[in-house]
């Protein structure tokens, strides 16, 4: 992409905040969104709860990115935070499809944040683009979170949707978590193991993001996964062998799901989710493999 204006909603976030080194670095002008008062010209002030956006900030944006969205791993699943994980990102993604729609020269491409959550329990059955939404809370919010990008898409703007997998980086994230434990050699497997977890290396990520906004020929649902989703056991001795520590205290479901509540069914659950369409668009991967993905993250 050649020099570009690219405003990023979540630019504070793990995959946001490496985006936009990313970019910076490239010598791309990036406009963050914020929820305060804006300090510059590179920050647009947003409140996506009452679906406010600084409309005047995004002229002349070339690309808008939407990675905004409270922690799905962060709290235990009450009723209220469930609210609070779908309004960040429905509320969210609305305000800004709507604000760019409305923009007398409008972006070219609208990237917006979405999760391979979408597919729900997949089991052993590997799922590309093709396949249609799970059951339960996660699967329907990524339904939802998706279809609040309509503006973008009727104004006849570029848009795509980033399903995300487990993102493997040392902080922030559901493996942000993970590398304590197994540093401390307290790391196991979950339940059986046997559930398919759906991987990316954070510079992966970062990268197919960008692939996303350069590639003019796709929109619509991407998967943002590593090639070969591998199970739960598979990664859980591949951390073990990577940092040189045993793994020999495997969590029972019980366990997990009275600390989790209703959020350890995802974490039972297997996505065995594929990039189908990343790989047909020609992207290729810097760390495809588990053990590469861990060592990148070190």
């Amino acid at each position: 992409m050649e020099r570009s204006r690219i405003a990023v909603a979540g630019a504070s976030g793990l995959i946001g905040s490496a985006l936009v080194r990313s970019l910076v670095a490239d010598g791309h002008e990036v406009v963050r969104l914020v929820r305060r008062s804006a300090r510059g010209a590179d920050e647009v002030r947003w409140d996506p709860a009452s679906r406010y956006v600084d409309t005047a900030g995004l002229a002349g944006c070339d690309a808008v990115v939407n990675l905004a969205g409270a922690g799905v791993g962060d709290h235990r699943w009450t009723r209220e935070y469930k609210k609070t994980i779908r309004d960040s990102r429905v509320l969210g993604t609305a305000a800004l499809a709507e604000a760019v729609a409305a923009l007398d020269t409008p972006p070219r491409v609208f990237v917006g944040g979405s999760a391979i959550g979408y597919y729900g329990d997949t089991g052993e059955r590997a799922v590309d683009e093709e396949a249609p939404p799970g059951d339960g809370f996660l699967p329907q919010l990524c339904v939802e979170w998706e279809q609040a990008a309509a503006p973008a898409r009727e104004a006849g703007i570029r848009t795509v949707f980033a399903r995300t997998g487990l993102v493997v980086a040392r902080e922030g994230g559901a493996w942000g978590r993970l590398f304590p434990l197994f540093k401390a050699g307290l790391g196991g497997r979950m339940g059986d193991g046997r559930q398919f977890w759906s991987f990316i290396a954070l510079h992966d990520e970062v990268a197919a993001l960008r692939h996303l906004l350069d590639t003019a020929s796709l929109s619509g649902p991407v998967n943002l996964t590593a090639p070969q989703p591998l199970t739960n056991r598979e990664i859980t001795a591949a951390m073990g062998r990577v940092l040189g520590r045993p793994t020999p205290f495997p969590v029972p479901a019980p366990v997990l799901r009275a600390v989790l509540g209703e959020m350890a069914g995802d974490v039972l659950g297997s996505a065995r989710v594929v990039p189908k369409r990343l790989l047909e668009s020609g992207f290729s991967f810097a760390f495809p493999g588990i053990e590469d993905a861990v060592r990148a993250a070190l």
